[in-house]
């Protein structure tokens, strides 16, 4: 199904924003290879109005990612890589004083777009890392006692090398938990591999995604249409009581000396829901909790030393309660 226009300029799908919500995954392919899970965990994401962490090695194509779910949804993007010297202002934006009307006039930061690529975002101090939590969690900047409202829709997308520590400010988990999902970016696989050098042999350029073919297959109505049916989305009582008890296990898990707190839990029910509306229900089963599960906790969760020390992982710890807690019928 081809994209039209509707009356107000917008590209997407009239009527049928799950068919334009679906479209993003074919048009992301042209430039992504397989990411399918990082793809749909950046919908889920925005359909919840919540965050991202993307954890993955150099050269996955996490920037490439953003960028092409942005160019695909015909929003904007801007891009900090967030370096040790890296002040708030710098991503907030700061008063800045004009000499011709002798006034200081607020000079907005990187912060004010719609996806933020917060690239490396462990490799800048605490009083940096903290100047998105206000963005994250109110929507808003505040500059000199004003308030000033971000754009809508807002996502922060963060990146972590997961394998490099030297000079890092690991975030703290308070931080952490302002991020609704937290992704994984493999290392593709030989064919994915192979794919992606033929693609570059044959004049693919990841910075000219027009060029690539990529262009918007839904935008910001589809996006309002969609989050208002993930609303209407049915959760039955039991599946709440799912939820709480997944989310009270782990914190008495032996192996964990931080459990998920009741804002991972309400994260669980959204993420579900937003799964169980992509998928096509308009109620949530329990296997939809359990595919978000791990996305959704796995950074809420603290290990033991002794646990980290045995080979004990977050995933892992989370994967066993899942299939210990009774699952509703």
């Amino acid at each position: 199904m081809d994209p039209t226009t509707d009356n107000a300029g917008q590209t997407g799908h009239p009527g049928n924003p799950r068919t334009a919500l679906e479209a993003l995954r074919a048009e992301i392919a042209k430039a992504v290879v397989g990411q399918d899970p990082a793809v749909t965990g950046l919908v889920v994401a925005l359909l919840c109005r919540g965050h991202v962490l993307l954890e993955g090695v150099p050269g996955v194509a996490k920037t490439l990612l953003v960028r092409t779910l942005a160019s695909a949804l015909e929003l904007e993007t801007k891009r900090v890589q967030f370096t040790p010297d890296l002040m708030p202002s710098d991503v907030t934006g700061s008063l800045v004083y004009d000499t011709r009307s002798a006034e200081f006039s607020f000079q907005p930061g990187p912060v004010f777009t719609n996806l933020l690529l917060a690239d490396e975002i462990n490799r800048t101090p605490p009083k940096t890392q903290s100047s998105l939590l206000e963005a994250m969690e109110e929507r808003q900047v505040t500059v000199d006692g004003t308030p000033r409202p971000l754009p809508e829709p807002f996502l922060v997308a963060a990146t972590q090398n997961p394998v490099e520590y030297e000079g890092t400010y690991p975030l703290p988990e308070a931080q952490l938990d302002r991020f609704l999902l937290k992704l994984t970016i493999p290392l593709p696989s030989r064919q994915d591999e192979i794919d992606v050098l033929t693609r570059h042999a044959s004049g693919f350029n990841p910075r000219d995604l027009k060029a690539a073919g990529v262009r918007p297959v839904a935008g910001r109505a589809d996006l309002e249409a969609a989050r208002a049916a993930v609303a209407k989305t049915t959760v039955s009582p039991e599946i709440t009581a799912y939820v709480v008890d997944i989310c009270r296990a782990t914190r008495e898990s032996p192996s964990l000396t931080l459990g998920v707190s009741p804002r991972g839990a309400t994260a669980l029910l959204a993420t579900s829901r937003a799964w169980a509306w992509l998928t096509g229900r308009d109620y949530v089963t329990p296997d939809d909790v359990k595919a978000l599960a791990l996305p959704t906790l796995r950074h809420r969760v603290q290990l033991r030393p002794e646990a980290e020390m045995e080979g004990v992982t977050a995933d892992s710890v989370i994967t066993a309660i899942l299939s210990h807690v009774p699952v509703p019928r």
